[in-house]
């Protein structure tokens, strides 16, 4: 049997495929203590801080989720399609110059009826149906392209070319939360596309906002924010006549520029950035739901939770920050799931773990399949295994079924 593979294991073949980088060197890159480096090494210790793993991760070049090891497929094989069927969608060959196009075998739906499948598609993704998610996509992807070839120019076309970019989003965010960023990118493409033939310029707002996630997962934290805050001072609408739709897509925009503010330590433009989205939500006066996403008062308060964790952890204004949500006012389930994720985290780093647990099994009980994609989720796990004194059958359980290892 091979043996269990750690971060150590991990880190010392990368640090050998990037040319025989020392671990010296490699600490002064990542700017961490080379003790930390040479113990995760030695395997005398399985894990550290998720901000210190990402350092190391960027210092090496490769994304967090191959650093931790974690998988990147679902978590049970589906009867008809999965990721590589919706891989194959997404890349969608036939529209290559010079290769032949994809066949159309029957008639494609109606216009409705399809529109109607892509709303089903983004409840599932927003309630955590990861699954079945995955198992329609792909036929959704190829339908959607038969639907705008038969719309052609008509009245219909511009409506059928805005719900294929919010197909393409929900594929790039299912391959995102999968690990399979590369994929996302070329989902993300296809999005801007299909926007740009919409002539739908909130679809192409969202499709950045997308793509800064997916910079964001990929260690890409200068250009995630980059691109965001700028899309977001393109579409920035005006206070007195900017629509809720305007004022959602801006927001989102400036919640997405924030994140990797806040990774790249920039703590007080994060904060800038989340204290503009909050006075939108607040001129809406509503929770927004549009172009595939939602935007409210209490989705920037929980921003607000997830980038004290951010940079050099803050676990205390974190918790201080998650008592001002109200998590019932959450619209979409995997939301609230993340946020609750974030206040396990935050608990753990305060010495609260039996709080931590308590709201980790609780999130995997509403969330279980979610649950199981979250490196944040499986790390807090990890380190709680590291730091345990006796053995926890709650926590060991948990470890089991999130696929981090139990008998560390």
């Amino acid at each position: 049997m091979s043996k269990h593979r750690t971060i150590g294991d991990r880190i010392r073949t990368l640090r050998e495929f990037r040319g025989g980088v020392s671990q010296e060197q490699l600490a002064e890159r990542a700017g961490v203590h080379v003790d930390t480096v040479r113990k995760l090494e030695q395997g005398v210790r399985a894990t550290a801080r998720i901000d210190t793993l990402r350092k190391i991760a960027g210092a090496l070049d490769v994304e967090l989720e191959r650093l931790l090891g974690q998988p990147t497929v679902t978590p049970q094989q589906v009867d008809d399609g999965g990721l590589l069927a919706l891989r194959d969608a997404i890349q969608n060959v036939g529209a290559l110059p010079g290769v032949p196009a994809e066949p159309d075998l029957e008639d494609p739906p109606a216009v409705a009826a399809w529109i109607a499948s892509v709303r089903h598609a983004t409840r599932l993704y927003w309630e955590g149906g990861y699954s079945d998610l995955s198992a329609a996509l792909p036929l959704l992807l190829r339908d959607g392209r038969a639907v705008v070839r038969e719309a052609g120019s008509g009245p219909e076309a511009a409506g059928a070319w805005q719900q294929l970019a919010l197909a393409y989003q929900l594929a790039a965010c299912l391959c995102t939360q999968a690990g399979h960023t590369s994929w996302a990118v070329d989902a993300v493409r296809q999005q801007l596309a299909a926007a740009r033939r919409a002539s739908d310029p909130l679809m192409e707002g969202m499709g950045v906002s997308t793509l800064s996630w997916v910079l964001l997962r990929q260690g890409s934290w200068e250009t995630a924010q980059q691109i965001a805050e700028a899309k977001a001072e393109a579409l920035e609408p005006s206070f007195r006549r900017g629509t809720p739709a305007e004022f959602a897509v801006y927001g989102n925009l400036l919640t997405a520029a924030a994140t990797p503010a806040a990774r790249r330590s920039r703590r007080d433009e994060a904060m800038q950035l989340l204290g503009t989205a909050e006075r939108a939500a607040e001129r809406v006066g509503r929770p927004v739901h549009t172009h595939g996403s939602s935007f409210s008062v209490v989705d920037v308060q929980t921003q607000l939770t997830n980038i004290a964790l951010a940079g050099e952890p803050a676990p205390a204004e974190a918790l201080t920050q998650a008592a001002r949500v109200d998590v019932g006012a959450i619209s979409r389930p995997v939301h609230a799931a993340a946020h609750r994720v974030d206040v396990a985290q935050a608990q753990y780093l305060t010495g609260d773990a039996d709080g931590a647990l308590d709201t980790l099994l609780e999130v995997e009980e509403d969330q279980p399949e979610w649950i199981k994609y979250q490196v944040i989720a499986g790390e807090t796990v990890r380190e709680m295994l590291e730091a345990e004194r006796r053995r926890n059958a709650p926590l060991r359980g948990l470890a089991g079924r999130l696929g981090v290892d139990p008998t560390l």
